[in-house]
């Protein structure tokens, strides 16, 4: 299906759009050669493969959770600028 400089004008105008004469023309140039590309793939003989949403076999590569103790909350808090006994104290961002 052709795509005319009215069909782009329409799109324009319901996205609230205004393009000038140079920019439909580029525009139309464009859209035409996009098209134009889509037809040549849609043309491609797909039958017998299968979809896939992936090109390459992906895994997790994820270590294994092991519980170990953390730092304690007074040396983590011992080297903040302030704290409010339990809490780190930062200045108030709105």
């Amino acid at each position: 299906m052709p795509i005319t400089k009215d069909d782009i004008l329409k799109i324009a105008s319901l996205a609230r759009l205004e393009l000038s004469a140079g920019e439909l023309e580029k525009i139309h140039k464009d859209l035409v050669q996009i098209i134009s590309y889509i037809e040549q793939i849609q043309k491609v003989n797909t039958d017998g493969i299968m979809p896939s949403s992936q090109f390459i076999k992906a895994e997790n590569v994820f270590r294994e959770d092991i519980v170990k103790p953390s730092l304690p909350r007074e040396k983590a808090l011992s080297n903040a600028p302030d704290t409010d006994g339990e809490y780190f104290k930062v200045p108030k961002v709105l």
